[in-house]
């Protein structure tokens, strides 16, 4: 991977589009969703002739050579079954309205003479339409990651192991080899992991600050010195309802700071789930909330008619927001929080003094389906995917991407980048959704009153605690046995 320094040229022109569309946080699957009242068992076959097609012979020399450059980091090897079949509410391939290739698609196409056949289904139908798919023995080959997935794709005998068909020690999967172990069960690793970014951020009015005499949480981040403590002090520093001044807004900040202390409610350990609702860190991280709230730090929604209030950022009225990156992407006049691009600061969530700084990951990435028939062309896909994703050149047009079209400086794109880069590192899984829905009811899902996000609207920990720990454990429990079981079923 050090030795690649760029896909060619005319590659990174014509997969672009569609490769803007998937990092884009939605619209692939708007995209894919459009036309999509076919019935269940409607297969969507791949069409390549209505693909944007590059000759070889209309290559030139320097992007011939690196072309070939970026071909190499691939394992050399010949595919026995050169298809893979993909279910999805949207399509990997290319449309045939004029969108481009992904880069990772091309890749396959050109190094295994791979491509990717569609089976179409919508987000609401996805589940079943899986569980139809698998148990007739349709053998399809892979589906998207994501939080829901698993263990319990794995009991329910939906999904299979991947570590068969790829080695975590090869270069190409040193980036996410980490992040990989959150779903390690038992000995065995259930997801290509092909990228980790973080789903929060702290976005701040660099101007709200100035006329505060404030200091910048990047400039405290890069000193060592931007954890709880100094946030809440930069918190209380600023809020004064009676001068109509606000502290922490949006939905599910909880969420992000529960998780920046680096302890989820339910994670995978030696590929054992364990809940830790009595863990004395997650109970920290829920005090801390508990008492952001009772210090008149945190938006009382109740007062504005219980909606939160994102333009009060770009007014100065706010303080903090957290959010996903995606939440200041495209034009600034669409940004909910509507602060002016030029005022726009961005820090990584804050971790207790002394932590490392955890944050809560994303993962990307596809689970290979029980009765898989090309597993292996996955598996190789899935590293055309880490590699398309990891080249300089294309993370360049990213970045000039975001420059342009959401008016970001290079120095916020470099921040997003080392944000990132902490996901990356200090990776923060929950699998209570994944888990079963009555775990995930009672702890993440319930409502903003409801398991770990109560502290933050005022319940305190220990009430919470008791109402809820003794069940959850119970039921991670029967969970851990069944998944143990089918793991050593193979």
């Amino acid at each position: 991977m050090k030795n690649l320094k760029k896909i060619m040229a005319g590659l990174l022109a014509l997969t672009m589009t569609s490769a803007f569309a998937a990092c884009s946080g939605g619209e692939e699957g708007s995209e894919g969703d459009a036309g999509a009242e076919a019935t269940a068992t409607t297969t969507a076959e791949t069409t390549t002739a209505a693909t944007v097609a590059i000759k070889d012979e209309e290559l030139n020399e320097e992007q011939a050579d690196a072309l070939s450059s970026a071909m190499s980091q691939l394992k050399d090897v010949e595919l026995e079954n050169k298809e893979i079949k993909w279910l999805a509410h949207y399509d990997i391939n290319p449309n045939t309205n004029g969108a481009s290739k992904k880069v990772e698609l091309e890749l396959f196409e050109r190094k295994y003479g791979g491509s990717v056949k569609w089976y179409q289904t919508t987000w609401e139908n996805r589940y079943n339409d899986l569980s139809t798919y698998v148990l007739g023995g349709e053998g399809i080959d892979f589906y998207a990651g994501d939080t829901g997935n698993l263990p319990k794709g794995i009991i329910s005998g939906m999904f299979q192991a991947v570590d068969p068909y790829i080695d975590l020690n090869d270069a190409i999967w040193a980036n996410t080899k980490t992040a990989m172990d959150s779903y390690k069960f038992g000995d065995k690793h259930f997801m290509f992991v092909t990228n980790v970014t973080a789903n929060y951020m702290v976005y701040y009015n660099t101007a709200t600050l100035e006329a505060n005499g404030l200091d910048d949480p990047w400039d405290m981040y890069k000193a060592g010195n931007w954890n709880w403590d100094t946030f809440k002090d930069m918190l209380q520093n600023f809020v004064d309802e009676e001068n109509d001044q606000w502290g922490l807004d949006n939905w599910y900040n909880e969420l992000a700071l529960t998780y920046s202390a680096g302890v989820p409610v339910v994670e995978s350990v030696d590929g054992q789930l364990v809940c830790n609702l009595n863990d004395a860190t997650l109970e920290k991280a829920m005090n801390f909330q508990y008492d952001l709230y009772n210090s008149g730090l945190v938006l009382p929604t109740e007062q504005f008619n219980w909606s939160i209030q994102p333009q009060m950022m770009g007014e100065g009225r706010e303080l903090f927001w957290i959010g996903g990156s995606w939440e200041a992407e495209g034009d600034p006049d669409v940004w909910t929080h509507q602060i002016p691009p030029e005022n726009l600061g961005i820090a990584p969530t804050p971790s207790p003094a002394g932590s490392d700084p955890y944050q809560a990951a994303g993962m990307e990435g596809y689970v290979l389906c029980k009765g898989a028939t090309n597993p292996e062309g996955v598996a190789r896909f899935a590293e055309c995917t880490i590699l398309a994703g990891s080249d300089e050149s294309a993370r360049e047009i990213f970045r000039q991407k975001r420059m342009d079209d959401a008016k970001w400086s290079r120095e916020l794109v470099d921040r997003l980048e080392e944000i990132n880069g902490l996901a990356k590192q200090y990776p923060v899984v929950d699998l209570a959704q994944g888990c079963s829905t009555d775990i995930a009811s009672y702890t993440l899902d319930g409502g903003g009153t409801v398991g770990v996000r109560a502290a933050f609207h005022g319940t305190d920990w220990a009430t919470t605690r008791e109402s809820i720990a003794d069940t959850i454990i119970m039921l991670v429990d029967e969970v851990n046995d069944e998944l143990q079981a089918k793991v050593s079923e193979g």
